[in-house]
């Protein structure tokens, strides 16, 4: 099983539209998949017309699992299961805190869901807390969307730093280019420079689309009602890049 995360610390750079068409994507692909909404928002749960998740106790990470199980919820697209998000999700923090081993109870937690699933995918609130720090530890890959622009760069520069800081392994981050504007001067030199800084860049790249937008209307991933769509397309190629990695990885 590998697990993945969708996070950066910016908001609105496209993290949750990955999220949902990723898992979309390695579906279509023949992995049992497994959409973890983390962020209070719930959006990812959202654009899958799944509803808020049940409040379950949170007091340990046995009752954290079950709670988990309780609710993972079937997609409308068979072999893809969401578990939602709920405003408690809020309390993460306060509840890893208190148990032993509070940076990798994450993990140990989705091992329990292994047998069920091929991929597990988390879209993750945009902030550094004791959560994502659990997220960093349990994920085989960080895909982190960068807006080609200088504070998009910068916060991704923070989380290397970070990485580097807390001695965390650099080369699960797997940034990649977001909402790009390929008329752009600034997108153009940014997208030419980066990648020789942090050579863990995917090639592929998502163009800035309308199409995605209209995701909150139509309650569904953008694979699914515009596949021909440039961002769609986007989607699939960056997807495929991860599994082509995997494969020479084993």
């Amino acid at each position: 099983m590998k697990i993945l995360a969708a996070y950066s610390i910016k908001g609105g750079v496209g993290k949750t539209a990955l999220a949902v068409n990723l898992a979309y994507a390695l579906r279509k692909a023949g992995l049992r998949t497994l959409l973890i909404d983390l962020d209070p928002q719930g959006a990812a749960a959202f654009y899958y017309r799944v509803d808020t998740a049940e409040k379950f106790k949170m007091d340990g990470a046995r009752s954290l699992l079950q709670g988990l199980r309780k609710n993972i919820r079937e997609s409308d697209f068979p072999g893809l299961d969401i578990i939602p998000s709920n405003l408690a999700y809020r309390h993460f923090d306060i509840l890893l805190h208190g148990m032993k081993k509070k940076r990798a109870q994450l993990r140990s937690i989705l091992d329990g869901l292994k047998s069920d699933y091929d991929v597990i995918l988390m879209d993750c609130p945009p902030n550094i807390t004791l959560l994502s720090e659990n997220v960093f530890r349990a994920s085989d890959a960080l895909l982190v969307p960068v807006i080609p622009t200088i504070l998009s760069q910068r916060t991704f520069e923070q989380l290397a730093e970070f990485f580097e800081d807390k001695k965390l392994p650099t080369e699960i981050l797997r940034p990649f280019f977001s909402m790009v504007q390929g008329r752009n001067r600034m997108h153009r030199e940014i997208m030419q420079n980066l990648p020789a800084l942090f050579p863990g860049f995917l090639k592929s790249s998502i163009p800035f689309s309308a199409d995605v937008e209209k995701m909150g209307v139509q309650r569904m991933p953008l694979l699914a009602y515009s596949e021909k769509s440039s961002a769609a397309v986007a989607y699939l190629a960056l997807c495929e890049e991860i599994l082509g990695q995997w494969d020479s990885e084993s």
